[in-house]
């Protein structure tokens, strides 16, 4: 199929921006992550742990016509494990205000995680720019699955989580420039997961994702390509801990 020029200028560019990115994860390439101390979470990626470690893009897999940085940073501690996602924006659009809600169907960030691949059970955490959550626990069975919301929830078990926009309201329908994600995950709610909690050398496979729908389309970013389901696990790539 013939490409025009407009086309073929546009995808030079987006390969060079990415080749220009040393952090960009390629397939199967494995995010490693650094230990720290536990902190608190600014919701923005205030505390001095965060500038131990490298930014890791994550591709844009649809809507190349309009392209927009996605990318993540993670820390392990002796009780959990840290994400933070920073993503460009224009269009706030997120109007669910609860938690366990269909949060997918608006602009979300998604992490799975799969610390036995002995075991087809893995666990999702999503979050919205409004800072609401769906933490939900997945048996896969041949390509069926269906999320297990956590018994007692409370405490320890708890996962911490703050969300920043930046330029912009937070709020419905706001025109921004960006919003962040800042969330620590404890080990005492995967408990019902092996390998867990992580040491030193400890590999994990896990996959991120965000999804945007800004001007009625839809784009998604991963780290790890999949295909039609952000479910296929065999396609996470490996997390190792340092």
């Amino acid at each position: 199929m013939r490409m025009s020029g407009t086309w073929l200028i546009l995808l030079c560019a987006f390969g060079f921006a990415h080749a220009q990115t040393n952090s960009t994860v390629n397939k199967m390439d494995p995010i490693e992550v650094t230990k720290t101390r536990d902190f608190e979470l600014s919701g923005d990626g205030q505390a001095v742990s965060w500038q131990r470690t490298d930014w890791y893009s994550l591709p844009q897999r649809s809507h190349l016509e309009n392209m927009r940085e996605t990318k993540l940073k993670v820390l392990y501690s002796e009780t959990g494990i840290y994400f933070l996602f920073y993503c460009q924006d224009e269009v706030l659009t997120a109007s669910k205000t609860a938690d366990f809600e269909k949060l997918w169907l608006e602009d979300v960030v998604e992490v799975f995680l799969w610390p036995d691949t002995g075991h087809n059970l893995y666990f999702e955490y999503e979050i919205s720019p409004l800072n609401y959550e769906l933490p939900i626990l997945i048996p896969n069975i041949n390509g069926e699955f269906l999320g297990w919301r956590p018994w007692q929830y409370t405490g320890d078990r708890k996962i911490k989580h703050q969300t920043k926009v930046v330029g912009g309201k937070k709020e419905t329908g706001a025109k921004i420039s960006g919003w962040y994600a800042e969330f620590f995950i404890p080990y005492e709610l995967l408990r019902p997961l092996s390998n867990v909690p992580p040491q030193a050398g400890t590999t994990w496979r896990a996959n991120m994702y965000r999804v945007d729908h800004d001007h009625q389309k839809i784009a998604h970013w991963s780290w790890q390509e999949t295909g039609k389901s952000f479910h296929e696990i065999q396609k996470f790539g490996p997390m190792i801990f340092r």
